[in-house]
């Protein structure tokens, strides 16, 4: 399989980092092809400008976002792993689904609405998050966390295999706790 994995953090020594390692080596230790998409790493520019829209209704795909759409179209299933900003993705991952998932590529509308484009077999969302679970439950907020994403992304654009996994409180855990979270990562990606 051709995995994706997009990911989205500053820091290089993140505890997200970590993850993004750890995951990569387990789908690599299955035997899948992996490409990362190091949004922070590769100056990402997230803005969808006014000239590239005019070209995108003219029927035209920029350069800039040619390439990002074959590495896309390349990949059979997808990962994302971002930290939890203000319960959504970091606005780099936001302004990467706005500049990459085009009509036309990602879904498209027609008389019997909008249709669903992308034929990824699945998707895996990874979540880092400051707050306690406790306290996304107590705020009813559980459901804000993942759907951004989960639903109103890639279901939107016709994925329909995509599970999340969030890891709460993370600046709270042991190290103990860190390695098991880790370590279940790592198996994750060998059982994608």
């Amino acid at each position: 399989m051709k995995v994706l994995i997009v990911f989205t953090h500053p820091n290089a020594n993140s505890f997200n980092h970590a993850l993004l390692e750890n995951i990569q080596a387990g789908l690599e230790s299955s035997g899948n092809e992996v490409l990362v998409k190091d949004l922070y790493q590769e100056g990402f520019n997230p803005i969808l400008s006014a000239a590239e829209l005019a070209e995108l209704h003219k029927g035209k795909i920029p350069p800039r976002i040619a390439i990002e759409q074959k590495q896309l179209l390349w990949a059979d299933s997808l990962v994302f792993i971002y930290p939890l900003w203000w319960f959504d993705r970091p606005a780099i991952l936001k302004g990467w689904f706005d500049v990459v998932l085009t009509n036309g590529l990602a879904f498209e509308y027609s008389s019997e609405g909008v249709k669903g484009l992308l034929k990824h077999k699945k998707a895996k969302v990874i979540i880092t998050a400051g707050g306690s679970k406790q306290y996304f439950i107590d705020n009813d907020a559980l459901q804000l966390i993942h759907r951004p994403v989960t639903d109103g992304t890639l279901s939107f654009c016709g994925i329909k295999d995509v599970s999340h996994k969030i890891y709460y409180d993370i600046a709270n855990l042991s190290d103990n706790e860190r390695l098991a979270i880790l370590e279940e990562t790592k198996h994750s990606g060998q059982n994608f």
